[in-house]
């Protein structure tokens, strides 16, 4: 097992699980927060989920830049430091009474800015602590661990936030930070020796994107995914109130179609390494992309007697989750492993920077739809598009790629 074999990514993986559990509890906390303690109206609720993906857009691609710079076992535990520092102010100020709403966006900012550097730095940093040939078994583990905690996380601070009230629930992600830095701090790595001299952030910047758009394996699956995240935002944005207000399903019932969904998720974590090794990496990738496609496509088609919505749905949740896990191990591995390391910070970046930019435009680009064509019809739109996105690996050498290739010669600024 992958664990037992390489300890110091046991330690890594063992402090972004906590904080990963962590995370998910404030993803419920800090919208109640604002709801529930600050009594948030709409669009304040809009500029609070804006600001924590603000970043990706910002400084997505100058991020890499610094992870290619500095060690990145450093950014890790600066990162993890920094996001409990700013966390653990939320349940600071509602104690004093001082909370406010502009608080909690300079805190979503500011947390967000710095999961942006601890994820590309951690992607970075993987390939040091297991070497590339494990790479597929590493990326499976820590898809396992965003999965579970995705699934188990909204629960437990759901019920946190009933119990202790939402400020308080935030301080456990604070803490979940604290065990994390404190984890990654044990890690042991030689890291390559990293560039020095003046950073000419532009032209560097721009390389990111020039080697992972350069590659003929790296191009057809940046732009896929980058395809399917812009569709596949539609649909997460419009879901539940399609469940509740076409569906007229109960939030009972709408709960169970996201536990279903979580718990296929899980499943298609366990089987994603699996997968990738047997079936090969671009197989894997274009069978989960499938999957999620056509999970979002029978979505669509929910209708008729209850009994019969509930099948439907059942199986539309569990190709939706099954999916997303089988094309992350293999895209990540892939890129992770053509990437040289002193480039690999930018290219990471620039795939964030792609990926989840493109992600608000989705978001807006659903609600436009919705209002306009109806639900039912956005959400086929959505499930179309990331089924068109994999067009673009149909036609490259990723559809038969059986095994992960050696890493590519690039020039670098």
């Amino acid at each position: 097992m992958i664990l037992r074999r390489h300890p110091e990514f046991l330690k890594l993986w063992s402090g972004q699980a906590i904080s990963a559990f962590g995370s998910r509890i404030t993803a419920v906390a800090m919208p109640l927060a604002a709801v529930i303690v600050l009594h948030a109206t709409p669009v304040q609720m809009g500029v609070l989920a804006a600001l924590t993906v603000l970043p990706h857009l910002l400084f997505g691609l100058p991020a890499g830049v610094w992870v290619d710079r500095l060690p990145r076992r450093t950014i890790l535990v600066v990162a993890d430091l920094g996001r409990a520092s700013v966390l653990g102010a939320v349940p600071a100020l509602a104690l004093l009474g001082a909370l406010r709403i502009e608080d909690l966006y300079v805190v979503a900012f500011a947390a967000g800015l710095m999961t942006l550097f601890f994820d590309t730095a951690a992607t970075s940093l993987v390939p040091a602590l297991v070497g590339r040939e494990n790479l597929i078994r590493a990326n499976g583990a820590w898809v396992l661990n965003n999965t579970v905690a995705g699934t188990v996380g909204p629960s437990v601070g759901g019920w946190l936030v009933q119990v202790l009230t939402a400020p308080v629930a935030i301080a456990f992600d604070a803490a979940s930070f604290l065990l994390s830095a404190g984890c990654t701090l044990l890690v042991r790595v030689e890291e390559a020796p990293r560039r020095v001299g003046r950073v000419r952030l532009w032209p560097e910047t721009v390389e990111g994107l020039r080697v992972l758009l350069g590659s003929p394996i790296l191009r057809p699956i940046t732009v896929a995914a980058t395809g399917g995240a812009l569709a596949g935002a539609m649909y997460t944005s419009l879901l539940v109130l399609f469940l509740v207000r076409d569906l007229g399903l109960t939030p009972a019932l709408v709960g169970l179609a996201f536990a279903v969904g979580g718990g296929a998720s899980v499943v298609g974590a366990l089987a994603a390494r699996a997968g990738s090794e047997r079936l090969g990496p671009g197989p894997a990738f274009v069978t989960g992309s499938l999957l999620l496609g056509l999970g979002v496509l029978v979505v669509a088609t929910a209708a008729g007697p209850p009994a019969a919505v509930l099948v439907i749905l059942v199986l539309a949740m569990v190709l939706a989750g099954v999916g997303p896990p089988l094309f992350s191990v293999p895209q990540t591995s892939l890129r992770q492993s053509l990437t040289p390391d002193h480039v690999l910070g930018r290219v990471n970046a620039a795939w964030r920077f792609l990926v989840f930019g493109v992600q608000p435009m989705g978001a807006l680009l659903g609600g436009a739809l919705g209002a306009t064509i109806g639900l039912r019809a956005t959400l086929v739109v959505s499930g179309l598009g990331i089924l068109a996105a994999c067009l673009w690996v149909f036609r490259s050498p990723v559809r038969t790629l059986r095994e992960i290739p050696q890493p590519e010669r690039v020039n670098v600024v």
